[in-house]
C-alpha cells in the first residue's frame, strides 16, 4: 500500500452546538465559512459560546483526513507547527495515538485552535486562530521528511503560504509523489483564485472540491466543473452534499451515491471523505471503489458530533472495506 504524507494547519477543535444562527451573525461569521480570526477574536467568541455544550478534539483538515487514513490501517504521516504548551501535547498524542508519524515543529506561540459553531441543521462555521501553525513555512520543509512516502495531502488553507505550498509540491514531485488537494472552503478559494489556480495546474494529481468550492474555482455548475478540473489532474472529484460526488479519472466518469445515514454534524464530512477515498486509491482499487469508500467514511462521521470517527465504528468500516475491495 502506498504511504501518505499530510501538510495542513496543526490545531486543537473546540466543537460548539449552538442554538441559534443569530449567534454566527453576532461575531460576523458567514454561515458555512472558515474565518481566519486573531486571538482577541477567537477569546471573544469561545468567552461568548460558555452556555453552549462543547468539546475538544486535536484538528485541522488536513490532520483530520491523515488521521482516518491512519486509523484506516495506511502508513501516513504529518507536518506541522505546533505551541510549546499543554495543547500542543494534546495533538501530538493524538495524532500519535493513531498511528501517525509526526514531523511537528514547536513554537513560542500559543497552538491553534479552531471554533467550530455546529447550527441546528447541522452546518459548521468555523473561527480559527491559527496561532503557531501559521508559522510552519518552507524553510521547515526537511527534504528527509518526505522520503518512503508516495502521496502528498495538502489542505488548500495553505494557500495563505504559497511559498510553504509550492516548496511541498517541489519536494513531493522530486521524490516522485502524487500531489493530491482538497480546496478547503469557498471563500479561501474566491480570496486566492489565482494562486490555487496556479498550483493545481501546475502540481495537482488529484483534487478534491465541494460544489460551492467548484463553482467559485471555475465558474461552473458540478458536473461542468467536474470536467474543467480534470483538464489539469489526474483525478478531479467533486463533492455535492446528500448527492453524492462526482468522480473523473481520463474518460472515466462516476456519480456516487450516499449512504441513508442520521446526519448530526457535517463537521469532517469532506476531510473523512478524503481519507477513505486516498485509502482507496493507495490501495490500488478502481475509481468507482475509492468513492465508495470516501462515502463510507463521510456517512459515519456526519453521525456523530465532531470531525473524528471512533475506534469500534472504524472497525466496522474497515470490515465493511474489505468487503468492497472483494466486490466484483
Amino acid at each position: 500500500m502506498k504511504k501518505i504524507l499530510g501538510i495542513g494547519n496543526a490545531l486543537v477543535d473546540v466543537m460548539t452546538m449552538i442554538d441559534s444562527d443569530s449567534v454566527l451573525s453576532e461575531f460576523g461569521l458567514p454561515k458555512g465559512s472558515m474565518t481566519l480570526v486573531d486571538d482577541v477574536k477567537s477569546q471573544l467568541v469561545k468567552s461568548g459560546t460558555t452556555k453552549f455544550k462543547k468539546s475538544l478534539a486535536s484538528g485541522g483538515s488536513a490532520a483530520n483526513t491523515i488521521h482516518g487514513l491512519a486509523m484506516l490501517g495506511a502508513g501516513t504521516g504529518f507536518i506541522g507547527s505546533i505551541g510549546r504548551d499543554e495543547t500542543g501535547d494534546f495533538f501530538e498524542n493524538d495524532l500519535r495515538a493513531a498511528g501517525v508519524e509526526t514531523y511537528l515543529i514547536r513554537r513560542e506561540s500559543v497552538t491553534g485552535t479552531a471554533v467550530a459553531l455546529i447550527s441546528t441543521d447541522s452546518e459548521r462555521t468555523f473561527a480559527t486562530h491559527l496561532g503557531a501553525a501559521v508559522e510552519l513555512n518552507a524553510e521547515d520543509l526537511n527534504p528527509e521528511y518526505f522520503t518512503g512516502y508516495d502521496i502528498l495531502y495538502l489542505e488548500g488553507y495553505l494557500i495563505y503560504n504559497k511559498p510553504l505550498i509550492t516548496e511541498a509540491c517541489r519536494l513531493a514531485k522530486k521524490n516522485n509523489m502524487i500531489v493530491a488537494i482538497d480546496m478547503a472552503s469557498y471563500n479561501v478559494v474566491e480570496t486566492h483564485l489565482d494562486e490555487l489556480t496556479e498550483i493545481v495546474n501546475e502540481y495537482a494529481d488529484i483534487v478534491f472540491a465541494n460544489e460551492e468550492e467548484a463553482r467559485v474555482f471555475t465558474g461552473l455548475n458540478p458536473e461542468e466543473a467536474l470536467e474543467k478540473i480534470s483538464e489539469n489532474t489526474q483525478v478531479a472529484v467533486v463533492k455535492i452534499g446528500k448527492e453524492g460526488s462526482w468522480l473523473k479519472r481520463g474518460e472515466e466518469r462516476i456519480k456516487i451515491g450516499t449512504l441513508p445515514v442520521q446526519s448530526r454534524d457535517t463537521t469532517g464530512a469532506g476531510d473523512q471523505y478524503a481519507s477513505g477515498f486516498l485509502f482507496g486509491y493507495a490501495s490500488g482499487l478502481s475509481l468507482e471503489k475509492c468513492g465508495l469508500i470516501g462515502a463510507l467514511t463521510a456517512g459515519r462521521v456526519i453521525e456523530i458530533i465532531g470531525a473524528r470517527i471512533n475506534n469500534e465504528s472504524f472497525s466496522a468500516i474497515k470490515s465493511r472495506i474489505r468487503e468492497i475491495a472483494e466486490e466484483e
